[in-house]
């Protein structure tokens, strides 16, 4: 009799413990949905504009050999190409190029502010603050 009693009560025990896990699995791969979908939004932003600034830094080197306004349009193309609407607009990008042609200083300002939108609930603001000096020596 006191084994069917414990039998019996291992087994309710068993049933009321059934289904526990599903209520925390299902959270978290909600939480890992949410996560991937803000990534999804948030990292091309990212990368378009580190992608900018690395175009940038390769025309600032080669100040020497390109007019200013060769370097203004080439990063304009860039920025338009990358899909960044904010860094063709007026004051967003600045060049200042400090020597004559055979060696010098170019130096490239970048500011701007992209606006994420994550599905409508938030909108990020990513801002660009960057400022790239690079020397020159005429290659000729």
């Amino acid at each position: 009799m006191n084994r069917i009693l414990k039998r019996n009560a291992m087994t309710s025990q068993r049933k009321a413990e059934l289904g526990e896990g599903k209520i925390g699995c299902i959270v978290s791969l909600l939480l890992l949905i949410i996560a991937s979908a803000l990534v999804i939004k948030i990292v091309p932003v990212y990368y378009s504009n580190s992608s900018l600034v690395t175009v940038a830094e390769d025309l600032g080197s080669r100040a020497a050999l390109l007019p200013k306004a060769a370097i203004e349009a080439q990063l304009r193309a860039k920025a338009a190409e990358l899909e960044i609407p904010e860094a063709v607009a007026k004051g967003a990008m600045t060049v200042a190029v400090v020597g004559d042609s055979s060696s010098g200083t170019c130096n490239i300002t970048l500011k701007f502010t992209r606006k994420v939108d994550l599905f409508g609930i938030y909108t990020l603001p990513v801002e660009m603050d960057k400022t790239v000096s690079r020397p020159y020596m005429d290659a000729r």
